[in-house]
């Protein structure tokens, strides 16, 4: 059996938008929205992508944007 050591906890996850001091999240920006979906077309989730509360939200408007003008995938392809 392998034991698993309980105490140690996994390091939380910085916000990378935070550490970029990044105000506004842009839809144009494409290639740095592709990190935070799936490649089904999912948004990642926050406990995922480790991204905070309010980027996170701003990333998810901004991938329905890039998707609603065709600039991501909803789907896979």
């Amino acid at each position: 059996m392998i034991k698993r050591d309980r105490s140690r906890r996994p390091r939380k996850k910085v916000c990378s938008f935070c550490v970029d001091k990044v105000e506004v999240i842009d839809y144009k920006d494409v290639a740095k929205l592709r990190r935070y979906i799936t490649e089904r077309g999912k948004i990642l989730p926050r406990r995922i992508s480790g991204n905070c509360a309010k980027h996170q939200r701003q990333v998810t408007v901004a991938i329905k944007r890039a998707r609603n003008i065709a600039l991501l995938p909803f789907t896979a392809e």
